[in-house]
């Protein structure tokens, strides 16, 4: 079961911001922290401050002294020092994982919220082991045929890590607040074979009766504030310390941004209300989510050799590449 504190990665970042204020506040600049410290190089200073180096604590301690940080302030910092550099700990939590899936589990990691839209996929910690399979397998097409050298990752392991990630939904003890705008497109023929559909519906119906998640279901047709178009899928997150900052994540087609610019951050929540306020409300959603799978159901019934023909998609060039990495 993932932990509910934080990742090292998030820790790391949470530690970079708080020395750099104290080394702002104390007036000091990063050349003359280093000569007072007996650093070889500012470089390391610049890693630490950026959350992009592993901490070494007696680094920190050496900081917080010549930044003389109050006794209150520096157990919390070399606590959270501890924190960040136990990589290993962390991942111990996880039953399989891989760098691709890694890189978002650090993100959910501690959250207190989530918040995620996505135009053509339904998200990462919602998906079944077929759905993600059909996903996962139709994006390393992609990198195949662009030669790509870096597909190396077992397709069932990049699965399994992906199944890893989603059991935070469902811990005991103080899981996040997860609310997801679903596109209609994102559960139709073109996403997957009918059984896969099926399959994925019954999920999210049972998903959507959890009392810490919110899913909201947007018809194709239905416009979106003053016409607004969402060019990209994104994700919000709020975590459960409140210093921690929040973080917004953007994914492009083979390409993702990570940003904690309050400026951008306050764009995209506004954008997540109004996709929102477009969508079903919640029992609206789950209502449609059932009556879409017993269409399935009813479609598939007269044939079998239907369904098995409806595999054929997943052999077709063109698909979006990174984007269904997640």
């Amino acid at each position: 079961m993932p932990p509910a504190a934080p990742s090292p990665i998030l820790r790391r970042r949470r530690l970079g911001i708080e020395l750099r204020r104290l080394r702002e506040a104390a007036g000091l600049t990063g050349d003359q922290v280093i000569d007072h410290v007996g650093w070889a190089s500012a470089s390391k200073l610049s890693r630490l401050e950026n959350g992009r180096s592993r901490p070494d604590p007696q680094d920190v301690r050496d900081l917080l002294d010549l930044y003389r940080a109050d006794e209150a302030l520096r157990v919390e910092l070399i606590g959270i020092t501890h924190e960040a550099g136990d990589m290993r700990g962390w991942l111990k939590n996880y039953p399989a994982m891989t760098q691709q899936q890694r890189s978002f589990a650090e993100l959910e990691a501690g959250c207190a919220e989530i918040s995620e839209y996505n135009p053509v996929l339904v998200p990462g910690l919602l998906q079944t082991t077929g759905y993600a399979r059909v996903r996962i397998s139709s994006a390393r097409q992609v990198d195949q045929e662009a030669g790509d050298p870096e597909v190396d990752e077992d397709i069932e392991t990049e699965i399994k890590a992906r199944l890893a990630r989603q059991s935070l939904l469902t811990r005991e003890t103080d899981p996040p607040r997860y609310t997801a705008v679903l596109e209609e497109t994102a559960l139709g023929h073109r996403a997957g074979p009918p059984e896969v559909l099926r399959e994925q519906l019954a999920q999210l119906c049972e998903l959507a009766m959890l009392p810490n998640v919110t899913l909201h279901v947007l018809p194709r047709d239905t416009p979106i504030g003053r016409w607004f178009l969402p060019p990209t899928a994104f994700s919000l997150y709020r975590f459960a310390d409140p210093l921690d900052p929040e973080t917004l994540a953007i994914e492009g087609g083979f390409t993702d941004v990570m940003s904690t610019e309050v400026i951008a951050l306050n764009r995209y929540k506004v954008v997540f209300e109004w996709l929102c306020a477009a969508a079903l409300p919640a029992t609206d959603t789950l209502s449609w989510l059932m009556k879409s799978m017993g269409r399935l159901s009813e479609a598939a019934a007269p044939s079998t050799v239907a369904i098995g023909s409806a595999t054929a998609p997943a052999q077709r060039r063109g698909s979006s590449g990174r984007l269904t990495e997640r």
